[in-house]
């Protein structure tokens, strides 16, 4: 059937060649184009003023960016009974559509795409494929032809995946190329599985290019607060004062000689402020003391580079300001007002209070990798905006000096590298789900950038980020984290030939005394990550968020930034950069070294012990505090460092306590395996284990922590230390606190991450109590209009259940059986193509499978341009677009098989039918994860 035409569709067609959509298979249009057309059905001229979900009121709309619906515990309200209420779903507003008012229908063509396109700088977009397109130019034939499960369109923002459509159909795919067993389709072949590592490939070599770009623009940034170098201006203080890291003496000095040399006091090419400012100083008669010129300098330009970075990672990746045409032309974020601070504190009567502006570059982003990869799709936060922001702020926070690192932030910055450079070939662009295994690969490489460690990078995928981890991204993760470690270490960002600052090196083994020190570091670790997830958690949710600190982002960024340099004079361990701190509290301190790293080698403990140790505490004390204060404001920011921090100046104290016990009492029977030798005890291993303890009970890292250790130490020596610890501190750290700070940072930000770790408790709880009866559905045995079909789509989208669809039913007995479900992006798309007639009847039927590559496979342009008949292609039948065989469980099956269909089976809806095979409801992704944090909250 042709579509047919009408006077307004000219206004409608886009000026300058921007694309209208051709048929089921083609790219989504600009989602104003959709909405324009989603208006015009039934209303041809619909006033211009009207108010719905489809033009929503600007002044009291607030945007939604799929935050799981509320249950009545946060509410603070009584549990109500339907199922709307129950979670947390507002009123459906009244909708005003007016009909015949005006001769002449609104003029779209004022919003065309181009228009809007040319309305932001950032609002450009590059030409989008379709989701399902055809793999190849030539048409199989029916015998060859894949059974697919309807056809997708897109996925819009903040919605989840269909990893079975997606598996489905690159079997498809990988069907179409094995039929061809010319020597030509053998080539295709081959070129298809290059695709895949030559992607990783350059994901490695990008990911270990920006990391060196940022390492020493951060070290360049990190260093001007203090002063600038004469020989070059551009030069970092380690570059123009090159200092001998342990050098060793020809002769066997003993350990406790001391050196008049200091490698820090003799360097003429490096001018501090002070000196630079040198007439203004008392002692020229002038008005400042020179440290006070000094420390001005250095708060203000740290306040300075703080401030640059939270305004960029505000004005340039706030959730509200990312555009693209595959979001939906419903739900856009293009018609949300600036002025969300306001929205989200005034709500419109009946509606519920919505999340928060996300903005993509603030924190470390490995929580919000998590939710991506576990099949949410968050569209801009992966993108090349945000990778500019979170590189460049990246650099800009850490050298303010703030309580934070870079190597956190380093995975987000993969992932960005791994979806940018995924984008150019279709085999990823048109599958999410084989997209989420190149960004595996991509975070494996951003922490073989980041510690230097590429098997600790893939173990680190694996166990933290990663959902769907196949043999094959083990595979390619391991080689994507090989090239990036290996250019990393070309290119040589320290000037050391280390790819990180802390990589160090021991010479002796650990004893067997040691274990119980070890064992006491991972106590400590598991006390301290449980309290500061606790801590941060509070913080964050009762003061950052239900504070004035809420509408004032970057006035809490001064705050924080004013604090951190009022504590980094107390002495030089505060003051120093993170990762500086950790290499010197990491480092062995060798017999005639001339390098005594920042004083913290005890060379004679009776007298040097205590101040070094009130130093290190203090230092302890302050990096733990601002460190719960300043993870989560709005700067790229990382929480290893820090915790790195720490826990090694928790376990140098340790250290040094027991080499001054060894020093005071060499004989004893404790210290017998010494020999005698003063050296015997290395403070900068009970460092580096208090280090590993302490990021294991933040983060609840096991085995990618402890081969990351392995990896900077170079030697397997010290396993069982590193080993002991960490399972120490997890253990301590889950009893006193289940969740790890990645798990409260999701639960804060409400992302809908469904952990398949986590096992529950069902008790006597049944299907029915989560199944949606209520749920609006198409019936074949009525008259589907385009216009009914339009109401009730937007009837969906005005409940919160954006992300969601229609079961398709037909009555069979006294009951009703389902032949199919259609998404709410499908029919949007769908609805939009075939706009024109709102009173044509709609059909759907299941007689017809569809096919990959068939028939509703090819271009169907002409349908739109010049309405030609395609025999077989009815664009009034909406079965292409229609799952025929969703997922279905009995209403009489356990909780816990819903629960795997979910986790091991990535389904996004699963349907509920009684023993007869009757429908009885949906449960959708979101509705199941609202049920599963009800159930965890009541069980607490």
């Amino acid at each position: 059937m042709p579509l047919g035409k009408s006077p307004s569709n000219s206004a409608l067609h886009p000026e300058n060649g921007d694309e209208l959509p051709t048929g089921p298979l083609s790219g989504p249009s600009s989602i104003e184009w959709r909405r324009q057309r989603l208006l015009q059905i039934g209303n041809p001229s619909a006033e211009a003023t009207e108010t719905s979900s489809l033009r929503p009121n600007l002044e009291t709309r607030a945007a939604s960016y799929g935050t799981l619906p509320s249950d009545a515990h946060r509410r603070g309200g009584k549990q109500k009974s339907n199922f709307r209420a129950r979670h947390g779903l507002g009123a459906l507003p009244d909708l005003l559509i007016p009909k015949g008012r005006y001769t002449n229908p609104p003029t779209p063509s004022v919003l065309t795409p181009r228009s809007l396109r040319g309305s932001s700088y950032f609002a450009a977009q590059r030409p989008i494929s379709a989701y399902d397109k055809p793999v190849g130019q030539e048409t199989l034939e029916p015998e060859g032809a894949v059974k697919t499960n309807g056809i997708r369109v897109w996925y819009s923002s903040f919605t989840s995946i269909d990893w079975l459509h997606d598996a489905i159909k690159d079997s498809a795919r990988q069907a179409r190329l094995r039929r061809h067993r010319s020597k030509r389709g053998r080539m295709r072949r081959q070129l298809d599985r290059s695709i895949g590592w030559l992607t990783v490939t350059i994901i490695g070599f990008l990911t270990a290019v920006i990391a060196f770009l940022i390492v020493r623009g951060e070290q360049w940034l990190f260093d001007i607060k203090e002063g600038y170098c004469t020989s070059s201006v551009w030069k970092a203080k380690r570059f123009c004062c090159p200092v001998q890291d342990d050098t060793l003496f020809a002769t066997r000095t003993p350990a406790f000689v001391t050196f008049a040399l200091n490698p820090e006091e003799s360097c003429p090419a490096w001018r501090t402020w002070g000196e630079v400012f040198a007439p203004m100083t008392s002692s020229e008669g002038g008005l400042f003391k020179q440290e006070a010129i000094e420390y001005a300098m250095y708060t203000v330009i740290a306040i300075s580079l703080a401030i640059l970075s939270a305004l960029l990672t505000i004005h340039l990746t706030a959730s509200t300001s990312f555009v693209t045409r595959k979001d939906s032309g419903v739900l856009s974020s293009t018609f949300a007002t600036g002025n969300d601070g306001q929205k989200l504190t005034n709500p419109p009567a009946g509606s519920t209070a919505q999340r928060k502006v996300l903005y993509y570059a603030a924190g470390s982003g490995i929580p919000e990798i998590k939710t991506i990869l576990s099949g949410f799709v968050i569209h801009g936060y992966l993108g090349g905006r945000t990778l500019f922001t979170k590189a460049v702020g990246l650099a800009l926070s850490v050298a303010s000096g703030l309580s934070l690192g870079k190597e956190g932030p380093f995975v987000h910055i993969a992932s960005c590298v791994g979806n940018i450079v995924s984008r150019f070939f279709s085999k990823y662009e048109t599958n999410e789900g084989k997209r989420r295994g190149i960004l595996s690969a991509a975070c494996a490489a951003g922490v073989a950038v980041a510690f230097g460690a590429p098997i600790g990078g893939v173990l680190f995928s694996l166990e933290e980020v990663s959902y769907f981890f196949p043999a094959k991204v083990m595979w390619r993760s391991f080689f994507c984290a090989m090239v990036a470690a290996m250019t990393l270490r070309f290119l040589d960002p320290f000037g050391s030939g280390k790819l990180v600052l802390f990589q160090v090196t021991y010479d002796k083994d650990w004893h067997a005394y040691e274990l119980l020190p070890f064992l006491f570091l991972g106590v400590f670790g598991g006390v301290y990550g449980a309290w500061f997830s606790k801590l941060n958690y509070r913080w964050s949710r009762h003061v950052r968020n239900g504070t004035w600190l809420k509408r004032y982002p970057v006035v809490e960024v001064i705050l924080v930034t004013l604090v951190t340099a009022m504590f980094s004079f107390l002495n030089p361990y505060t003051r120093m950069g993170g990762t500086e701190l950790v290499y010197n509290l990491f480092a062995e301190c060798r017999a005639g070294s001339s390098n005594t790293h920042s004083g913290l080698c005890v060379l004679d403990p009776p007298t040097q012990a205590i101040p070094v140790i009130r130093s290190i505490f203090v230092a302890l004390l302050v990096k733990g505090a601002l460190t719960i204060v300043t993870f989560g404001i709005k700067v790229p920011a990382g929480i290893f460092i820090p915790t790195l921090g720490v826990g090694a100046c928790a376990g140098r104290i340790l250290g040094v306590l027991i080499q001054w016990a060894q020093y005071s009492y060499p004989e004893s029977a404790a210290f017998a395996v010494c020999k005698g030798d003063l050296n015997c005890v290395i403070p900068g291993l009970y460092a580096m284990v208090g280090a590993a303890a302490t990021l294991s009970g933040v983060t609840r890292t096991t085995v990618s922590l402890a081969v990351i250790m392995f990896e900077l130490t170079d030697t397997l020596t010290y396993a069982v230390p590193v080993m002991l610890s960490v399972l120490v501190a997890k253990t301590i750290a889950d009893a006193l606190e289940p969740k790890g700070i990645y798990d409260l940072v999701i639960e804060l930000s409400q992302l809908p991450y469904l952990d398949a770790k986590h096992d529950y408790v069902w008790g006597s709880l049944q299907i029915n109590d989560v199944t949606d009866r209520d749920v609006d559905v198409i019936r074949v045995d009525r008259e589907n209009t385009v216009k009914s079909l339009r109401d009730q789509l937007q009837d969906l989208v005005e409940s919160g259940n954006s992300d969601s669809g229609f079961p398709i039913l037909r009555p069979d007995g006294d009951g009703m059986r389902m032949i199919g479900y259609i998404g709410a992006n499908e029919l949007e798309h769908a609805l939009s193509i075939v706009a024109d007639d709102p009173d044509q009847v709609i059909t759907f039927h299941s007689t017809t499978p569809q096919h990959h590559g068939g028939m509703m496979a090819s271009s169907i342009s002409s349908l739109a341009e010049t309405g030609s008949n395609i025999i077989g292609s009815d664009p009034y039948d909406f079965s292409c677009y229609m799952d025929q065989a969703p997922l279905t469980v009995q209403d009489n099956s356990p909780l816990e098989l819903v629960q795997q269909l979910f986790t091991k089976l990535g389904a996004r809806y699963v349907v509920v039918t009684d023993a007869d095979g009757h429908y009885q409801g949906v449960i959708d992704k979101k509705t199941w994860l609202a049920f599963l944090d009800e159930l965890e909250h009541k069980s607490d």
